[in-house]
């Protein structure tokens, strides 16, 4: 009896055992393969739906996303669907007018003013053969055009409607890449830049709207569509299908900018917190300030800052052209333009004391900086004037605090140079900066000259600016409910080496592994005490250099209230830290 005891508590603290996936990535012995021929799975079984993505399509300026009437064509054929149902077809190039009518129904026109129906809604818009585009919509220069569908949703307020476009977040991927970095940059960076921006697609955010999940502007990613496509950024979306960095079983913030000058910053130094606007924010692991010589010490401190931002060193993105900059102001200029800008930016919350309209500055004494991430970049500025001090706080603040002729500083990796009169009042400040946006993560630079000349993988770069991260498919659940049962996958491997890591929390004995088409068993190791639930398995063997399709369906004899998570690991964790 006392046996039955001790076993049952055993099996409690197991099942109560908090869902903590941190011991996933470090290196575990290979689960056994005893890979077993299996009946082969149905392909109507394998086939899941296809990851999608709803992008709202703004007007030419991105001001509006919302609409009362606008015209589609098709450059094949347009079938025009309401609520499902075919309302016609049209010849490929004709122009189709939408019009949200008081009494809430669509009417639609011929250019000529010819009407064609009169429908409830919703409306959907497909091209078979072609693509989709909107009358007078221009980006990059070219006529506006898209892959998969349109969908026209009306607005909470039933008052006006969303332009959707409703496609594959691979073909979503070929409209952003291109938009979001140069391809003269190279290969292997568009292929880091592809893993971010699907990284940035896929992972969970609050929506600015509930129908549709990003934007096509730089309030999301840049997504000019179909006619803004490149050979080869194109290639490197194709050669990372599938493929996201991870860490510690979720998918990465990947952020990036233009140039971080030679030194990236933490996130917590950077951002604040999204919930509750808390600043700095909490860490993030992954997104941890890194300079690119690796022998550079940290610049948290004036002196280093200055001598940093004032010289040149050799950096991965030495050849942006805000790898370094400079500003000055005379006192009277800045403090006209701090007059202007405090204003505004002390609606953020992240200026104290506020600063309201009509409000004058004492005479300026100096911009001093009380705090700097490890990069120099400003965390905490003071605005000092003979009678009073103000805090700013966060570098986007800062960079739009201090402007130069209406436009924001480059970055806030920044190092300021008072100088004063005999009675200590500030004459000029001179700025030496380095670097042009946020500077965390990936510099897109930096990426451009690792690829290029330093002949670095793609996945070497990722590995430089996210720390500790791992390169494989989005992890995925397989249970016996219907919605889990049958997950399938595709993803590219640049090399013939694979694994799949599994988190085993509930003791399932075995996975049913279709890969390119064969089917296999592999067992998974079972321990009734917990032990390490966490497995991986050399998949190498099976899969091939270029696409794969992997399917995982739950075993049907298992229990139906156990589950597994899983992911295909294509890039380990650098646990040296390096790019060579």
């Amino acid at each position: 009896m006392g046996k039955q005891i001790i076993y049952i508590f055993m099996l409690l603290l197991f099942w109560l055992a908090p869902n903590n996936m941190a011991a996933a990535f470090p290196s575990i012995p290979a689960a056994t393969a005893n890979i077993a021929r299996q009946a082969e799975i149905s392909d109507a079984a394998n086939v899941t739906a296809a990851e999608s993505v709803r992008v709202g399509i703004g007007n030419s300026s991105f001001s509006t996303y919302v609409y009362k009437t606008i015209g589609i064509y098709g450059t094949d054929y347009l079938d025009v669907y309401n609520d499902g149902s075919l309302v016609e077809k049209f010849s490929p190039n004709k122009n189709v007018n939408v019009t949200l009518q008081d009494d809430g129904t669509y009417k639609l026109t011929e250019d000529d003013g010819t009407e064609i129906a009169n429908v409830a809604g919703p409306l959907r818009f497909t091209s078979f053969g072609g693509c989709l585009g909107v009358k007078d919509l221009k980006r990059a220069g070219k006529p506006a055009l898209y892959h998969g569908s349109f969908e026209i949703v009306k607005t909470s307020d039933g008052k006006q409607f969303n332009l959707i476009n409703r496609l594959g977040v691979e073909e979503y991927l070929r409209g952003v890449v291109p938009n979001e970095m140069p391809v003269n940059f190279g290969l292997e960076a568009l292929k880091a830049q592809s893993v971010a921006a699907r990284n940035y697609v896929l992972s969970p955010r609050s929506k600015s709207s509930a129908n549709y999940d990003v934007v096509d502007s730089v309030a999301s990613q840049v997504y000019f569509g179909a006619n803004t496509e490149k050979e080869l950024s194109n290639r490197a979306v194709s050669e990372t299908e599938g493929l996201v960095a991870l860490y510690d079983w979720d998918l990465i913030l990947a952020q990036y900018s233009s140039t971080a000058g030679g030194y990236t910053e933490s996130y917590s130094h950077a951002f604040s917190d999204p919930l509750t606007k808390s600043f700095p924010s909490s860490e993030k692991p992954y997104l941890k300030a890194k300079p690119d010589i690796l022998s550079q010490k940290p610049l948290n401190n004036d002196e280093d800052a200055l001598e940093f931002y004032k010289s040149s060193p050799d950096a991965y993105d030495i050849r942006s052209p805000y790898y370094r900059w400079t500003r000055e102001w005379s006192a009277d200029e800045l403090k006209k333009v701090l007059e202007s800008t405090l204003v505004v930016q002390s609606k953020t919350g992240f200026v104290s004391p506020l600063f309201k309209q009509g409000d004058k500055l004492d005479d300026l004494v100096e911009l001093k900086v009380k705090r700097r991430g490890d990069s120099g970049k400003v965390v905490e500025l003071e605005i000092i004037t003979k009678s009073q001090t103000y805090k700013v706080y966060k570098e986007l603040i800062v960079r739009r605090l201090l402007t130069k002729d209406g436009k924001a500083l480059p970055s806030a990796n920044v190092a300021f140079e008072n100088a004063q009169d005999n009675d200590g009042n500030l004459v000029s400040v001179k700025a030496y900066g380095g670097g042009f946006g946020h500077g965390v993560g990936m510099s897109q630079y930096g990426a451009g000259f690792m690829g290029t000349e330093l002949h670095l993988s793609f996945d070497k770069i990722l590995q430089h600016y996210y720390t500790g991260i791992v390169i494989g498919t989005k992890p995925v659940i397989i249970s016996a409910d219907n919605s889990q049962n049958v997950v399938a996958q595709t993803f590219y491997a640049n090399k013939k080496k694979a694994s799949l890591v599994v988190d085993n929390k509930f003791q399932v004995g075995k996975l049913n592994v279709n890969i390119n088409g064969n089917n296999y068993v592999f067992e998974l190791p079972v321990s009734f005490f917990g032990g390490n639930r966490c497995s991986r398995i050399d998949i190498s063997d099976y899969i091939k250099v270029g696409r794969n399709k992997i399917t995982f369906s739950y075993p049907r004899e298992e229990s139906n209230k156990k589950a597994v998570r899983l992911f295909v690991e294509l890039v380990e964790k650098d646990v040296n830290n390096s790019i060579w």
